[in-house]
């Protein structure tokens, strides 16, 4: 059978304002017909803290922490809650809105696209499935969630392994493109994740730290062998192309547009206006 081709890359690890400036990127070029949909795998190099679009900083994250550790700072195109992105894969899809049979909603669009790790976990020989808010409380808590941690409680459509949230994502729609993307958990520092961030009190920070093991989980607390990156990446990619029925052809950026991938990193994500917004 021939599937639908999209193209895939695997960048390694990037600085925190190079990986949001080629995500964008990427929607940009597929808006303007340039390249298919793509699937993308990534690293952070340093280690940093993204946080998401509509959060504020002097309230929310813990700099002088941030700089102590050495972690780098960006704000994401996307919504959603700050993630420390160290020990993990993370992954962006980039996909027209009117793709073939994609939902219009953005919840449904994420159960649609988030297929693809399911079926990753699974590869992995891990039983994961989808999260869905079976409260009303639940869902309020979606809307005016109780901290500013990510992996704090799941989302619609977001995978979680005996009970647990173990990748987080978030969405944005821009020029008619679906870009999501997000963290898939190899192994979790509870500790650093928790120290990044603003607590009302200090009971309040332990109450968390004592929510954290209840509310997510890594892939290799998991596993009897660890998962290494290169095995991740593998069940992932071969996720992707079995959820969403498409076959995943290597992509390459040419010089020109890692100069425009730099371009706008510079004038943008890794630009103090831009992240320390209020």
């Amino acid at each position: 059978m021939n599937y639908p081709k999209w193209v895939f890359i695997n960048s390694g690890a990037g600085t925190p304002s190079f990986n949001m400036a080629l995500d964008e990127s990427l929607l940009t070029w597929h808006s303007e017909g340039l390249i298919p949909p793509i699937i993308r795998f990534y690293g952070w190099q340093p280690a940093a803290l993204s946080i998401g679009y509509f959060q504020k900083v002097e309230k929310e994250i813990d700099m002088d922490v941030v700089n102590r550790l050495g972690l780098g700072f960006v704000r994401r195109p996307t919504g959603g809650r700050g993630v420390l992105h160290e020990h993990e894969l993370t992954y962006s899809i980039i996909v027209s809105e009117d793709y073939p049979q994609m939902p219009e909603t953005v919840t449904e669009a994420y159960r649609v696209l988030s297929e693809g790790l399911l079926e990753g976990f699974k590869n992995l020989g891990l039983d994961a499935y989808f999260s869905v808010p079976d409260t009303a409380e639940k869902r309020a808590d979606l809307k005016k969630p109780k901290s500013a941690v990510c992996f704090d409680t799941p989302s619609w459509y977001e995978m979680v392994v005996e009970g647990k949230k173990v990748a987080g994502s978030a969405q944005t729609r821009q020029k008619g493109v679906i870009l999501q993307h997000g963290a898939i958990l190899i192994d979790l520092d509870a500790e650093k994740l928790l120290s990044v961030f603003k607590f009302p009190s200090e009971e309040a920070k332990e109450r968390m730290r004592m929510k954290i093991p209840e509310k997510a989980v890594s892939i290799n607390s998991l596993r009897k062998t660890p998962a290494t990156a290169e095995e991740c990446i593998a069940a992932f990619k071969k996720g992707f192309e079995q959820a969403l029925s498409i076959d995943l052809e290597p992509y390459v950026l040419t010089e020109q547009q890692l100069a425009e991938v730099k371009a706008l990193e510079e004038k943008k994500y890794a630009n103090h206006e831009w992240n320390f917004r209020v």
